[in-house]
This record gives structure tokens, C-alpha cells and sequence, in this order.
């Protein structure tokens, strides 16, 4: 037996000294009180009837001194709240999902509109810890993208219920072997281990890296969650802005449909809060309906991504009916020419205002050092490239500096055959071109002939430290220049350059950690989530680092308040795993089901003290009423 109360050395002593207490009180001669009687011959033999009692009397006292020491054991055993009187307890770890899949709302009652499944959870959680045993322990956490212990593996039902009460579902996809892993390490070297999934089913296999979860001696069960799957979800969302037209940008979205039934829905696609664009859709049952909007315009940074069911009804997974991107900024591309003059490219480098043209002179490259550039073209010649160059257009190349080989010289030759995939011939007709003039190009490993005569290579793409693109020829050598298709293959190349942009990002998703890059070189970066919470994020080699659980728009702030630098992020949950929300009767782990729990389980959960003092109460009334009918007196 253990005590959580009071050690059982206090116990023996406050026993030694209330029990001696009692002892002593019951030691102690009774005095009787004088009567004044009228005849004394009467009450003699009264005295003589009480003489042949006393032994009677005397067993009358002793049992009412027992009574009053088995009351007194029972009150100061329920000091030490004792512990362990039904044997050996289990170790349970109860795993709670709190993936996106547990915001659905299928479980929603007239009274509670907005019930979700995490909210049956907690329920059964509670039931759970209701059936354990006074000798059992447990240890609550969440599973989501990652596993939080919300309580200690503790048999105190108080902190087990507060710990269930804090269960929130999150944005992101359950990481089912973490959980495990997490578990079974818990319950290594414990005897009577036990496992408790409270789950919709929607579980990932419990496989990660390092293979299959294995979980040994340890029992695993399982609560299920949920009624039904109707749902139809964002899973894919991006946008970009064109490069040469910066007021105009392309939407690329993707809807899946989980219900046993076609789905029609309405779209909305918002701007900076304005609407942009209203679709109707129909979905056919488990469909993924992918969609591209092109030249759009209306929004500067923000767009949001809605879907409902036509009719204004509703879905049972609302969390992933939105999703979010942020635009790039309207920055204009840098653009570096070097060459000795030419026309025909200058005047195709006017025709957009989004280029920002430097020019020079082959014998002043490379540019001062601080100046960093999108794309350079190299107009007949090819110098050894400067590391702020960007991505390399060569007009022409020659010499050792050439990204590719250049051969023997071509005369009267044309485009006979052409990449027609190839977005730097967008809107072109380069095959109708004459070249007077040309140099045969020879790719190298990994090249792309984009467009070549019979007699060998034209135009070539690839990539050696930077992307480039080689031009066999100058242009005024041939009628190209002449033709619409000159300028657009020069916008064409250069805005596949600057579309090339790794670095940016228009939306996170959720369940990852993020590596946000940081404007500044100052260590203080505050995140606002979009519940208008703020914490504070380390940085490490100038990105700061965070785990992100909620879809929506973020603010950064970097340096002191008051002169920060804010950026804005946007985060999506995009998981047709999570979209799928259909609930599972069973889950598997090792090729083995787990044992379906729809009761709780379990020995006695009340409290061992409140018995005891339930039976000293008990005790109580016996001795008052033996009192009352004189039978301890």
C-alpha cells in the first residue's frame, strides 16, 4: 500500500497520540452524581440488581472504546490517502488525434452546431480516464504533425482531465509512427503497458525511416471518431505574377471531392478582400479537379481561395474550404547589356516597363561591385561571368568563355526544326526566319537544342552555375530582326529567367518548419499567427525557424517595435490526405488490429480516502444510535 497524503510514519504518530487520548478518556473513574431519594431501603436493592450487571456494563464500554478506535483508524488512514489496495495497475498513454481531419463536423447536434470531432474526443478521453483504475496510471497527448505530452504519466484524474481539456485540433496531418514511437518509449520497462488511439482513422501507416512500428508486449486500442465523410476541399493552391506585366498574375488550384455523391460548388477567388473571380463547379466522387486561371489582375499582394456548396450548404471538413497565397512585390527585373550597340536589342528591352536596363561596354564589364542583376546579356562576346551576373543571354558567343563549343561557320540557313514546348518560342514563328550568317553550336551533357538547321544546333538552353541561353548568330545577320518574333524571343527568354525565382514562396504549408528568410541582420523576430497570437522565433544562419499548425495570413516583424521590418506569409493545410475525411472503423499497426474500445475499461476509480471517510460516517451513526438506545451506556 502507498500513501499519496500524509507519510504513514505521520500517520503512526498522529495514532499513537489520538488513540492514547481515547485510552485515557475511557480510563478515567466516571462520577456519579448525588440524589437526594425519600427511602433509601428501596434504592438498596436497586444497587444490589446494578451489582449483578456490572460485567454486563463493563463489555458495554469496551465495545464503545473499539467503536471509537476503529473511528479514529479510519480518519487517519483517510489522511494518508492510501493508494494501490486493488494490486497491480496498468501504464496507459492515451493518443488523442488532433489532425486537421478532426476539425469535421460531422458529429454537430441541433444544440451544438459546431461540434467537431476533437470535441468527441476530449469526451471519450474523459470516459477513458473515468475507467481506470485507483492503481492505474496515464499520460495524455496530442498527435498531430508532432506528439505533445499534455500531462505526466500520473493516476491523479484531475490533471488527467485538465490535460484532455487543453486538446486542440490543428492544421496539419497526424504523424501516426511518431506517436507511437513516442508511446511505446513511454511505456518501456512499465509493466501492464497499454496503448489508446482516439482517432477519426484517418492515420497515415505507422512506418516512418527507420521501418515499421513495432510495438512489442504493449496492447493497443482503439476509440473511433466520426460519422460520416461528405467533403469537398482545397489541395492545391499557387500563384505567380508574369514577369513582364506585373499588374497581371496566374492562379493554379486544385479541388478534391470526397463524397459518395457529385458535388456542385461555388469558387471564389478574392483579391485584397475584393472578389476576382465566382466559378460554379461540379464533382464527380472522389474526383481532383485541377484549375488554372491566367491573366488575372485585380489584387497587389494578397488572394484567398474559397469553396461552398452551391445552395449555401456546407461541408463537414470547413478547415480546408479556404486556402491563401501572398503575390511577389512588383519588383522591376534588373537587366545588365553588355555590348558595343545595338539597336534592334535596345529597342526590344523598351517594349515593357517592368525592365530595368543597364548598359556596357564589353571592355567595362564586369559592373562595381554591390550591383546584382537578374539576367546580362552578352551581345557578341562571352567574358568570364561575374558572379552578379543572374541568368546569361549570349548573342553570338565566341571564345573560352562560352557556355557551349562553338563549331564551324553556317551560311543561308534557317529553323528547320524547333522545340514547339519550349516557352522561349511562346507566340513566335522563328521557323520562317533567314540567317545569312551563323555559327554551329555543340551542346554540352544536359543542353537543350530549342531550335536548329540541318546543319547543326541555333539555339541552345542550359545551365552551368547559372542558367543561360546561346543565340548561334547576331541577329542583324539574318531577317529576324524584321519580324515580330525578335522582340518576343527576347521577352520570352528573359522573362523565363526571371520566373525562375526558387526563393520565393507564395504560401507555406502547414505541418512543417518553416525557414523564413529574415530582411535584416537583427536577431529580434516576432510572428503573429493569424489568431492574433505573437511569439517570438530564434534565427539561424538568417532565417528564422518556425513549426507552422494554422492556415491563414502570418505577419513577421524584424527589429525593435516601432522601426520594424513586417512581412507577410501565408500558410495552407493543401492535404487530400486530411481532405479525405471518411472515418475508419479499424486500424492496423504490425499487420495486427487494434482492440475496438466503445466502453471504458478498467477497476475502481473512486478515491480510497472518500470510502474511508464514507465508513467512519457510518460508524458514527452506529455509536449515536447505541447511545440513544442505551446500549453503550
Amino acid at each position: 500500500m502507498q500513501f499519496a497524503g500524509l507519510p504513514a510514519a505521520t500517520l503512526l504518530q498522529i495514532g499513537a497520540v489520538a488513540g492514547a487520548a481515547v485510552v485515557g478518556l475511557y480510563i478515567l473513574k466516571l462520577r456519579r452524581r448525588p440524589v437526594a431519594v425519600p427511602f433509601w431501603k428501596v434504592w438498596r436493592r436497586i444497587l444490589r440488581d446494578e451489582e449483578a450487571t456490572s460485567l454486563f456494563s463493563q463489555l458495554k464500554r469496551i465495545l464503545s472504546l473499539l467503536l471509537q478506535l476503529a473511528l479514529l483508524a479510519l480518519l487517519v488512514v483517510a489522511l494518508g490517502d492510501p493508494r494501490g489496495l486493488v494490486g497491480g495497475g496498468r501504464n496507459v498513454v492515451i493518443l488523442v488525434d488532433t489532425s486537421a481531419s478532426m476539425k469535421a463536423i460531422d458529429v454537430a447536434t441541433y444544440a451544438q452546431p459546431d461540434r467537431s470531432r476533437v470535441d468527441d474526443a476530449r469526451d471519450e478521453a474523459k470516459k477513458i480516464i473515468r475507467g481506470l483504475g485507483a492503481s492505474d496510471r496515464a499520460l495524455v497527448a496530442g498527435m498531430d504533425a508532432t506528439v505533445t505530452p499534455l500531462s505526466t504519466l500520473t493516476s491523479e484524474a484531475a490533471d488527467l482531465d485538465e490535460a484532455v481539456g487543453r486538446l486542440r485540433a490543428t492544421d496539419t496531418r497526424a504523424d501516426f509512427a511518431l506517436a507511437l514511437r513516442f508511446a511505446a518509449d513511454v511505456l518501456r520497462g512499465l509493466p501492464a503497458g497499454e496503448i489508446v488511439v482516439v482517432s477519426d482513422g484517418g492515420l497515415p501507416d505507422a512506418r516512418d525511416a527507420s521501418g515499421e512500428v513495432r510495438l512489442g508486449d504493449v496492447k493497443l486500442g482503439f476509440v473511433p471518431i466520426g460519422k460520416r465523410g461528405r467533403n469537398v476541399g482545397i489541395t492545391q493552391f499557387t500563384a505567380r505574377r508574369y514577369p513582364l506585366d506585373r499588374d497581371r498574375y496566374e492562379v493554379m488550384l486544385e479541388l478534391a471531392s470526397t463524397s459518395k455523391a457529385p458535388e456542385d460548388v461555388e469558387l471564389v477567388l478574392l483579391g485584397d478582400g475584393n472578389v476576382v473571380d465566382v466559378s460554379k463547379l461540379r464533382l464527380q466522387p472522389g474526383e481532383r479537379l485541377p484549375r488554372f486561371y491566367p491573366n488575372l489582375s485585380g489584387a497587389d499582394r494578397t488572394l484567398e481561395a474559397r469553396i461552398a456548396l452551391a445552395g449555401g450548404g456546407r461541408d463537414d471538413l470547413p478547415a480546408d474550404d479556404r486556402a491563401y497565397a501572398l503575390l511577389p512585390d512588383k519588383r522591376r527585373i534588373r537587366v545588365l547589356c553588355v555590348t558595343a550597340g545595338n539597336t534592334y536589342l535596345e529597342a526590344a528591352l523598351l517594349l515593357t516597363s517592368y525592365l530595368d536596363v543597364t548598359y556596357l561596354s564589353p571592355g567595362e564589364y564586369p559592373p562595381p561591385p554591390g550591383n546584382a542583376y537578374d539576367v546580362t546579356i552578352f551581345d557578341g562576346v562571352a567574358p568570364p561571368v561575374a558572379g552578379s551576373s543572374g541568368a546569361l543571354l549570349y548573342l553570338n558567343p565566341s571564345g573560352p568563355s562560352s557556355p557551349v563549343k562553338v563549331g564551324g561557320d553556317l551560311v543561308n540557313v534557317g529553323f528547320d526544326t524547333v522545340d514547339k514546348k519550349s516557352p522561349l518560342l511562346r507566340w513566335t514563328a522563328i521557323e520562317d526566319a533567314y540567317i545569312g550568317k551563323a555559327r554551329r553550336l555543340v551542346p554540352g551533357p544536359g543542353d537543350r537544342v530549342v531550335g536548329a538547321s540541318e546543319k547543326g544546333a541555333l539555339l541552345v538552353s542550359g545551365k552551368r552555375s547559372q542558367r543561360f541561353v546561346a543565340i548561334g548568330f547576331d541577329p542583324r545577320d539574318s531577317d529576324l530582326v524584321l519580324r515580330i518574333a525578335w522582340p518576343v524571343l527576347v521577352l520570352n527568354i528573359v522573362g523565363d529567367f526571371a520566373a525562375e525565382d526558387s526563393s520565393y514562396l507564395s504560401g507555406f504549408r502547414t505541418g512543417q518548419a518553416w525557414h523564413i528568410p529574415v530582411p535584416t541582420t537583427s536577431d529580434e523576430v516576432r510572428l503573429t499567427a493569424p489568431d492574433g497570437s505573437e511569439r517570438r522565433l530564434p534565427v539561424q544562419q538568417g532565417r528564422a525557424v518556425y513549426f507552422g499548425q494554422e492556415a491563414g495570413f502570418y505577419t513577421l516583424e524584424t527589429g525593435p517595435k516601432g522601426s520594424a521590418t513586417k512581412t507577410r506569409l501565408a500558410a495552407n493545410l493543401v492535404d487530400p490526405g486530411e481532405t479525405a475525411i471518411e472515418p475508419a472503423r479499424k486500424i492496423s499497426v504490425g499487420g495486427q488490429d487494434a482492440a475496438r474500445i466503445e466502453a471504458p475499461a478498467g477497476g475502481f476509480r473512486g478515491e480510497w480516502w472518500v470510502v474511508l471517510l464514507l465508513a467512519a460516517a457510518l460508524l458514527t451513526t452506529i455509536e449515536w444510535v447505541t447511545y440513544h438506545r442505551r446500549i453503550t451506556v
